[in-house]
């Protein structure tokens, strides 16, 4: 059973296509924001969004020059949040360095907080989506 959203909360949905690189997440959020206001979830959408575009942004071909990652986020109120980021695909990239800084959480953050996330795409384009469920009440 889903709580009942409230009536001013209407299907919103959005998508932006950003420069590949990490200081992007903070707009990425900023733009969130907006379209999650008065939603349950919003802390919980931005930070599985935030997530996946610093994956994107930090290990796939979207880190190279002129790489680029789009995020695409949909709202259906009393329902479900969907989240969606698109890289230039590649290899997925780690580092020495990320174990270091205690990085590699990310997927293990959008896996706790998501009723379902996948992968799908290949060394071309890959998108990893997410869904929130909205809260039962």
């Amino acid at each position: 059973m889903h709580m009942p959203a409230p009536r001013a909360l209407a299907l919103r949905t959005t998508g932006a296509t950003y420069p590949g690189r990490p200081e992007q997440v903070r707009a990425v959020r900023a733009d969130l924001r907006g379209l999650l206001d008065r939603c349950p979830m919003a802390d919980d959408v931005i930070l599985c969004a935030s997530e996946l575009a610093a994956n994107a942004a930090l290990h796939s071909d979207s880190a190279r020059p002129s790489g680029e990652f789009t995020v695409r986020v949909k709202v259906s109120p009393g329902d479900y949040a969907w989240i969606e980021v698109e890289d230039n695909g590649g290899p997925w990239i780690t580092t020495v360095a990320d174990s270091d800084r205690g990085s590699g959480r990310g997927l293990d953050i959008v896996r706790a907080l998501a009723a379902d996330w996948g992968i799908d795409g290949d060394h071309h384009s890959r998108t990893v989506w997410a869904r929130l469920d909205w809260p039962a009440t």
